[in-house]
Formats: structure tokens, sequence, C-alpha cells
């Protein structure tokens, strides 16, 4: 099955290289292209693709803004959204996360990790790996981002904060199931009934309360 692919960023060089990278794979197809947020939007409700690559900075509306718009808590049918960052930009993360996004890539990444990160949120899953987004979280933790104060979450299992745990990591669910002895379809069952009672609606969101909550401890 093909994976349509919005690419929204306000450099034309960039957005050729990106559809160069991602159309060189089989399963990709780059549906459209955005120059600026607005247009970003725009598109990704009109064409409705399985996956948008935003940048973090653009004209008229941000990627923060953008990932508000089409993945945001108050979105109904919400999109798959992949942020395009530098690390250095950690407000600009923490937005993003906290406005629906399932994944980050670092712009320097490669485009291994791109189309991984393309294919995992395609597949329902986030891009939670070691090399980027838990080195971002831990970064907001050590900086010491807002949680979700106020908000007090239901109590989770000591088998959920084991899973917690290793989503914060960047294990996959296979690997999860690994480690756990447990099945893939335990996996994620668990994983539902943690977004249930976090109130959150994927594992992106669950490693940062993870990481705001101090229930992983980074050992950098």
């Amino acid at each position: 099955m093909t994976i349509n692919v919005l690419i929204a960023d306000d450099q034309a060089m960039i957005r050729s290289g990106l559809r160069l990278i991602l159309e060189d794979q089989p399963d990709i197809s780059v549906v459209a292209e955005a120059a600026d947020g607005a247009e970003a939007v725009s598109l990704a409700r009109r064409l409705r693709p399985d996956v948008c690559l935003v940048d973090v900075r653009m004209p008229r509306l941000d990627g923060i803004d953008v990932t508000r718009a089409l993945a945001g808590p108050g979105v109904r049918d919400p999109l798959r959204v992949v942020v395009v960052t530098t690390f250095d930009l950690d407000e600009y993360v923490y937005g993003a996360l906290r406005g629906g996004a399932v994944g980050f890539v670092l712009k320097d990444a490669g485009p291994a990790l791109l189309v991984e990160a393309i294919r995992a949120a395609a597949n329902g899953e986030a891009l939670v790996s070691p090399s980027v987004t838990v080195r971002l979280l831990r970064h907001l933790a050590a900086s010491g981002a807002p949680g979700s104060a106020g908000k007090e979450p239901l109590p989770l299992s000591e088998r959920e904060l084991q899973v917690v745990r290793a989503i914060a990591r960047g294990r996959t669910n296979q690997e999860i199931g690994t480690e756990l002895f447990i099945s893939l379809s335990t996996v994620k069952s668990h994983l539902s009934v943690i977004q249930r009672k976090l109130g959150v609606r994927n594992r992106v969101a669950i490693a940062a309360w993870a990481w705001e909550n101090r229930v992983v401890v980074s050992t950098t």
C-alpha cells in the first residue's frame, strides 16, 4: 500500500530534497508540497494524506500551529504529523509534541531515519528512537519544561509503568514484547489503556509524560 505524504517547508530546495528521498521508496508517494503553514493546513485538510511532514519554522503559520490545526486535541479526525526540527529548538519541539505530533526528525538525521519516521507514522506508531526523540525529551525534562501539573493522571499499574519506561527509551512494540515476555497483542492492549489513563493520543505523548514526571531517569 502506498503511503501518501505532504511536505511542508518554506525552502524549495529542502522540499525537493525531501521529495527525492521519499519518492525513491517504492511504498511512498509525495502528493503535495506546501511553502508555508497556512497552505499546508489547507492542502492537508483537502487531500487527507497519510502523513504530513512539517518543518518547524515557516511563514504565516509555524509548524506548531500547523500540528495543532491538523492533529491537536480538539481535532475530531486528526492527521499524522511528523515534525522536522533541530535539537536546539526545544520550545518548538515541546509545542509540537503537545500539539499532537507523532514523531520528530532532525534535519541532519539522514534519509533512513526520515523514511523510518514516515512508515512508523503511517502504521499508527510514532518514531521514538534513542537517537532522536528520547534525546529531545531528556533535554526537555532537564530544562524543567512544564508537565501535566494540575491534571493528575489515573494511576498506572506496575506492568503499565514498565511499558511506559520502554516507550520512553525508544523501544518498538516488538521489542517491548520481547523484553517483558508478553505478546504483541498484549503490548497493544497495554498501550490503549495507558493512553486512556493519561489522556494522550500516541506514544510520543506517553514518552513525554514519562520524562516530565520522572518515570524514567536520564543516565546522561
